[in-house]
């Protein structure tokens, strides 16, 4: 149960700071509907659970020997980063009528895949703390301590929706419109951000 508990909050800690999945799941929470927002973060968790898994195992021991890959993740995150900051600020919300925004299934899915798994804040998070923890852990409990990650992947992101479906109900079409502009403000900082680590390198 000790390892278990160690994976759950070290899955909580690695989530916490990764901006562009919580951004996703937020913005689609305020601004879609609850079967959408619950799709979004299933899909989400999904790949969040499949990078843990593969930072877990040795994904950073390919990204590390590689150059070529660790600035084609750097280059093709940012640029894709942008489309989807630009999609946000360009987006536009009814204010006559309440604020929905229903993407389709092939969109939320390649969003998802996106801000996860061109991420490299979180390929590099999830490296760094899960990979690392890997080699101090006892023989055989492994599988429980990525359980724990995995749990908490699921609780954090569901929560997400359920916090801001319930607490953020009363926000009026207009302020769904400036929430849109202010995630994909910080997307293109992110992105230009990871830009220009792709250039110095």
């Amino acid at each position: 149960m000790d390892i278990f508990l160690q994976g759950f909050t070290m899955g909580l800690a690695y989530l916490a700071p990764i901006g562009a999945q919580n951004l996703f799941v937020i913005n689609t929470a305020l601004t879609a509907p609850l079967s959408t927002a619950l799709a979004t973060a299933g899909i989400v968790t999904f790949f969040d659970i499949s990078l843990a898994l593969a930072c877990f195992w040795g994904i950073g021991l390919i990204i590390g020997s590689s150059l070529l890959l660790q600035k084609s993740i750097l280059c093709g995150g940012g640029l894709i980063l942008i489309y989807i900051g630009w999609q946000l600020l360009r987006a536009k919300v009814n204010t006559q009528t309440s604020a929905t925004y229903a993407p389709t299934l092939w969109q939320t899915v390649s969003l998802g895949f996106t801000v996860t798994w061109f991420n490299p804040q979180a390929v590099i998070d999830g490296t760094l703390m899960l990979g690392a923890f890997r080699s101090s852990l006892p023989d055989g409990s492994a599988t429980c301590f990525i359980g724990g990650v995995a749990i908490a992947s699921m609780l954090w992101f569901f929560g997400l929706v359920g916090v801001f479906k319930t607490c953020c109900s009363k926000l009026q079409p207009v302020h769904m419109l400036w929430i849109n502009r202010l995630c994909g403000l910080v997307i293109l900082g992110y992105a230009l951000k990871l830009l220009l680590v792709f250039w110095q390198m």
